[in-house]
């Protein structure tokens, strides 16, 4: 087998094969029979995470399935199917998703083992959308848990240590439309007095900077009402479209200017069709309670130059709290500081760290599939570490970098 990359090439695993299931009853036969076995998504992880010496399992080919419930509230849907995919035939039923994450290319089961997020203040989570999850366990055997089961706070943002999850069941509702803006310099005088009427004047908000001011650099509002005038808190609206990252084409993006539009062509910033984001990067995110944001951009900003020397550029935006017990945002509104960096491993690391040294007393909590250095405290980890024992007995589905993140 040629080695087989993430997405971004940081990360050769060093799997064995890569199963590629085109059944259910395949998928639990190769689970049942391997000895050490990690599920591979759409590989946008930027460590370990998917990692393994054992196989890799792919579920991309299992059959595409989108069944809406009679009640048209919820929609079950394949362990495989991206975002995009799903969002499309959604819409077509007249049905969205709350909230999808900037960019439609990933899958909805690895997009939801690791918590990951979009935005917006009243917007949870992508795994806050999950009513029931079918994983296959160590031993084959199919298992589902659903929303109000005891062990079910710990099943949906389980980091694939469960098992293979090959469906989720995900609350929809009526589809909406969205506009979405694009504002440029963003002053640092408006960030410090009016930053919680800034984030929630929308239904998702983004903050783009790249650290080498004191200005932000442009705000995303992704709103179901127009807006009324051409500046926003003394930023201005931009004259055309735009990408938040220096150089790179805009038409990559979803569009802009207050044009309505459907609400998973809006959500998302970059569109299915085109490369996501830059190609070329790292990536990094930390998530602080909501009531320290200012706190933690004044951390930040203590080695703005540090940052700025490896980034291509930061967002900053909001998650509502939720139950999830490895989530982020466990129990706790969030700001989360994420941030594009350069494809350099070795420039970037010792500047994560450094990160990581000036968020420290605000309660840092990182995203779990992208990079970090320093051991997260997980309120929950010892019950979530007890329930992957009981579904896991033999540590199938362990890897290095489990082993170290749950003990």
């Amino acid at each position: 087998m040629e080695p087989l990359t993430n997405w971004a090439g940081n990360i050769t695993f060093g799997a064995r094969q890569v199963l590629r299931p085109r059944t259910l009853d395949e998928a639990r036969e190769q689970i049942a029979a391997a000895t050490k076995l990690r599920v591979l998504g759409s590989g946008h992880s930027f460590n370990h995470l998917a990692d393994t010496d054992g196989d890799l399992l792919s579920l991309a080919g299992l059959p595409r399935t989108v069944e809406i419930a009679p009640d048209r509230a919820t929609v079950r849907v394949d362990g495989g199917i991206r975002y995009g995919d799903l969002a499309a035939r959604l819409h077509a039923e007249g049905l969205a998703l709350h909230n999808m994450a900037s960019l439609p290319h990933i899958s909805v089961a690895g997009a939801v083992a690791t918590a990951t997020h979009g935005s917006g203040v009243g917007n949870g989570n992508l795994a806050t959308a999950v009513a029931g999850v079918e994983i296959v366990r160590a031993d084959g055997e199919l298992v589902t848990l659903t929303r109000g089961d005891a062990d079910f706070p710990g099943s949906v943002a389980a980091l694939g240590a469960l098992g293979a999850v090959v469906a989720l069941t995900l609350d929809v509702q009526p589809a909406f439309e969205l506009r979405q803006y694009v504002y440029e310099t963003l002053p640092a005088t408006s960030v410090r007095a009016n930053l919680p009427l800034i984030l929630a004047d929308g239904y998702s908000v983004s903050l783009f900077t790249r650290w080498t001011g004191i200005d932000v650099d442009q705000v995303w509002l992704k709103r179901r009402e127009p807006m009324t005038g051409p500046e926003f808190h003394g930023a201005t609206l931009a004259d055309g479209p735009r990408h938040p990252v220096p150089g790179m084409p805009a038409e990559n993006c979803t569009q802009q200017g207050g044009v309505p539009g459907p609400w998973h062509e809006r959500l998302p910033h970059f569109r299915m069709e085109f490369t996501p984001s830059s190609g070329e990067e790292l990536q990094s995110e930390w998530h602080v309670p909501l009531s320290r944001a200012n706190d933690a951009l004044d951390a930040v900003a203590q080695i703005r130059e540090r940052v700025a020397d490896v980034l291509q550029v930061s967002e900053i935006r909001t998650i509502a709290a939720d139950d999830l017990w490895l989530s982020p945002n466990y129990q706790r509104d969030s700001l989360a500081l994420h941030f594009t960096w350069i494809a350099d491993t070795e420039a970037v690391l010792p500047v994560v760290a450094d990160v990581e040294k000036v968020l420290a007393p605000l309660d840092p909590r990182p995203h779990l599939g992208k990079i970090f250095t320093s051991a997260p405290e997980l309120p929950r980890v010892a019950d979530f570490t007890a329930l992957a024992g009981r579904f896991d007995p033999t540590g199938k589905f362990r890897n290095d970098f489990l082993d170290r993140l749950l003990g």
